[in-house]
């Protein structure tokens, strides 16, 4: 029977006994769940195994790829940016990336990039993993491109392609690529063990993700002309391609960031705490405010779901009925990875895992957010 282990706040009890209960009946093999409150790491708890065939325990450094809940930590990247004035949310992409503002996006705003409204949600070009790998060209294809809709007037969540977008702007400001400024800036200062690019050094305690059984999202898009198929399909990809060690070692802030919860509550908890945790000011409270302008609400064209997005992280609506009410925001990974952020509460939120789910994620990672409301 796989044992859980860390600590957990008396308050939180219930979180330790859903881990146990979640582990015990399969639905997670490998986990790690994490929550702060004012900066303070009151739940820290991993258990199970990080392999499939369960052979090696999931330790306290157990890391593995959390798929799109990279972009929670590309966004605040931009937004400590953001906060040390070198980048300012409502200016045109191209004013930092001259070469992006052709062909009809001279008028993308950065803010559009991180609320996934830029109408640059893939790649128009048949690109494969192996061209991600590559930044000069994924991103010189970026700038040749016109946009799919009119920027600013709807989201199609930008799932490929959100760090590649992001993290030129970064590097063009400070000469550093994504993984490096966020391993200098971001998660080095809060001595967050979070890594976009990992060293081969720290292959040994990675934990592959575990496939789900099922179609994959592209799958299910019936329409191969649309916004969704285009997206989805620049490039496809499946889960095992997460097993490589090019996509380890890889710049690609949309999706393949390593960590586990304990560094992603570590991150979030930034935000939560209005800019500041523990000393280290990556963020200025204006800077948080703007993460909640809403930037767009409604059905997304490229997920199909009604989202809202602010500046950087969804915020709550009828699709995330979880998120507390008030200045709450986050975002999710692919087979179901939480990162979130509750500025009205100083809460943050992680649940990390191996086993992936198949869908938007399933309802073990709201249940986790569930449960640590209900402590309060």
């Amino acid at each position: 029977m796989p044992e859980v282990h860390g600590h957990c706040d008396p308050r939180f009890h219930y979180i330790a006994e859903l881990l146990r209960h979640n582990l015990d009946s399969g639905a997670d093999v490998g986990a790690s769940v994490a929550i702060t409150l004012d900066g303070e790491m009151v739940v820290d708890l991993w258990g199970g195994w990080a392999d499939a065939a369960k052979t090696c325990p999931w330790q306290a450094d157990t890391i593995t790829t959390v798929w799109s809940s990279t972009k929670t930590v590309t966004a605040l990247a931009a937004l400590t940016l953001a906060s040390r004035g070198q980048l300012d949310l409502n200016q045109r992409v191209a004013h930092y990336w001259p070469e992006f503002g052709c062909n009809g996006k001279a008028e993308i705003l950065i803010r559009h990039l991180l609320s996934h409204t830029s109408g640059v949600s893939g790649w128009a070009q048949p690109v494969t993993v192996t061209d991600l790998y590559d930044w000069s060209k994924s991103t010189a294809l970026l700038t040749e491109q016109a946009p799919w809709w009119k920027p600013g007037t709807a989201s199609g969540y930008h799932d490929r392609n959100f760090g590649h977008l992001i993290g030129e702007v970064i590097r063009r400001i400070t000469q550093q690529p994504l993984g490096a400024f966020v391993a200098s800036e971001v998660a080095g200062p809060l001595q967050a063990d979070f890594h976009i690019g990992l060293n081969c050094t720290e292959f040994g305690r990675v934990s592959n993700v575990i496939p789900f059984s099922g179609p994959l999202p592209i799958d299910e898009v019936k329409d191969h002309t649309s916004i969704a198929y285009k997206t989805l399909s620049s490039p496809n990809w499946k889960p095992d391609v997460s097993w490589t060690d090019e996509w380890r070692q890889a710049d690609i802030g949309a999706a393949n960031g390593q960590g586990n919860a304990r560094s992603i509550a570590r991150l979030m908890s930034v935000i939560a705490c209005g800019g500041e945790v523990d000393g280290i000011k990556l963020l200025t409270p204006e800077i948080v405010n703007r993460i909640f302008e809403e930037q767009s609400n409604g059905k997304d064209l490229v997920l199909g779901g009604e989202l809202r997005f602010g500046i950087g992280y969804a915020l709550k609506n009828q699709s995330l009925p979880y998120f507390g009410e008030g200045r709450v925001c986050g975002w999710g990974g692919w087979g179901g990875s939480i990162a979130m952020a509750d500025v009205e509460r100083r809460m943050s939120i992680s649940y990390v895992m191996n086993r992936m789910e198949g869908g938007m994620g399933g309802d073990r990672g709201p249940k986790f957010v569930e449960a640590a409301y209900a402590a309060l």
